[in-house]
């Protein structure tokens, strides 16, 4: 009889978190979500902060709720956002809350940055993409104002590391995560402590980078009496939530292209190398940490945030539209001509998004549309689905020129993998197959990574393998090739 394990990811996104549960008998397996709980901000005199301890009760009170079911769980895995961090003092304990990367104190910092290091020499070194949020521009600006909190630090630990220590009481630095900061050589894939010394930043509050997989410890024995699971095995899955969505991927082989689609698009490659030239920094890709060593080498496009800002507008107005009654109206006007750029930053917060796309809407000549004060809410919609496909066949195009291999299909993961239409159009508008699902895609890598370590398969492709035979996914092709 096949020994059944059991694992539990705890799966935290920017608004919220979950706590996945699986079994895995070495041939299939299982989830439930058994917790799910708020991400909150808390707002401190103009400043915004992770409430970790909101989030380390909750972790503790899913734990509790396994343990009185008398759950025996293998392992445990933190996934969550990437580039925030928090500081833990000498005595062990946090010298204060985490901040949050929508904090603006960081506006304006890039330039004060690239004042000592050139914006092209920063990207060179660490290759990962310019944002105002990015960890060295958040360490720098601390820096800068003296912030007691990184002025007290022993370490620093990224947001899944931090979770992770509140549970075991070990401190570590898990290799995706780290790879999302803009500090790291993508040579040497350690921090790169010239670079850091250059602009005052601290280094001796950084800790040696481990790989995904890594057993960091286990349950500390006070929460292993308290939870009554005992010393379970805690995991440092890849930390970074999208690095376990791809590690989901159920690819046959390297030939393919992913798209995490939500209210965010990443699409990229899995490469072997980082990819890092004048071009890659022109047109703004980033290399990010994947697992077994592999680069998630991608781009940042504007998602269903267009949508999604749409319909509050709408639901304002009195008209609240299902998700399934957007895509009929998109379908109905299909042949629908307007198109806008979504990565205009007009489109990155504006204060009404329909309006704003109704200045921005082209025709298929490239000319803006003088009626569009006329445009109804359903060719509104059909514009936005068509223009993400449209921005992903010209990102797919970049990234042909980019990797060592020929992309011969799409795999969508993600919860924007449930739509049908925009799978469709997608499909035509590349010209080649796009494979879509699963949807719950970063739970299921972070659990995978712990079945591996657990011994439970061998590589990223076994892993992938099992995913294809357990999950269904489906296959749109292109209508005209």
């Amino acid at each position: 009889m096949t020994e059944t394990h059991t694992f539990l990811a705890i799966d935290c996104g920017a608004t919220s978190c979950r706590g996945i549960l699986a079994t895995f008998d070495g041939g299939s397996f299982r989830m439930e979500e058994v917790s799910r709980f708020p991400t909150e901000v808390i707002e401190k005199e103009g400043k915004l902060f992770w409430d970790t301890v909101s989030l380390g009760r909750h972790i503790i009170s899913c734990l509790k709720d396994l343990g009185q079911k008398k759950i025996r769980l293998d392992s445990i895995g933190i996934d969550t956002w990437g580039v925030d961090f928090g500081c833990i003092g000498k005595d062990g304990e946090l010298t204060g809350l985490p901040r949050c990367y929508r904090d603006l104190y960081t506006k304006g910092i890039p330039e004060r940055v690239f004042r000592e290091i050139p914006r092209d020499d920063l990207y060179m070194r660490t290759g990962i993409q310019i944002m105002d949020f990015n960890t060295v521009f958040q360490l720098y600006a601390q820096t800068k104002a003296q912030d007691p909190s990184l002025a007290q630090a022993a370490s620093i630990l990224f947001m899944p590391d931090l979770l992770g220590y509140l549970l075991t009481g070990n401190r570590v630095c898990e290799y995706t995560d780290a790879s999302t900061s803009g500090m790291m050589d993508q040579v040497t894939r350690g921090f790169d402590t010239a670079l850091l010394e250059k602009l005052g930043i601290r280094t001796d509050v950084l800790l040696p980078i481990v790989s995904p997989g890594s057993q960091t410890g286990v349950l500390k024995p006070e929460l292993a009496a308290e939870t009554g699971l005992g010393p379970v095995p805690v995991i440092a899955v890849a930390g970074h939530d999208t690095a376990s969505a791809i590690a989901a991927v159920p690819a046959e082989d390297a030939h393919f292209a992913y798209l995490s689609s939500g209210t965010w698009s990443l699409m990229g490659i899995e490469s072997p190398e980082p990819i890092i030239n004048e071009e890659s920094a022109r047109l703004n890709f980033t290399n990010e940490g994947g697992i077994e060593g592999t680069t998630r080498f991608l781009k940042n496009i504007t998602g269903m945030w267009l949508l999604e800002q749409c319909r509050k507008v709408w639901k304002a107005a009195g008209k609240d539209y299902s998700y399934p009654e957007l895509v009929d109206m998109a379908r109905r006007e299909a042949s629908f001509p307007g198109r806008i750029n979504p990565d205009d930053p007009r489109f990155a917060n504006p204060a009404d998004m329909v309006q704003e796309i109704l200045r921005s809407t082209q025709n298929d000549k490239g000319v803006i549309l003088n009626e569009v004060k006329d445009l109804s809410d359903a060719q509104i919609v059909s514009c936005i689905f068509h223009s993400l496909a449209d921005r992903y066949k010209e990102v797919l195009d970049m990234l042909q020129a980019f990797a060592p291999f020929k992309i011969n299909k799409l795999h969508i993961i993600g919860g924007g993998s449930a739509n049908e239409l925009l799978n469709q159009w997608t499909a035509d508008a590349i010209g080649l197959p796009v494979v879509a699902g699963p949807s719950e895609a970063t739970a299921i890598g972070n659990i995978m990574i712990q079945a591996k370590a657990a011994g439970l398969v061998r590589d990223r492709w076994e892993m992938r393998r099992l995913i294809a035979e357990t999950f269904s996914v489906k296959t749109f092709y292109p209508k005209t090739i």
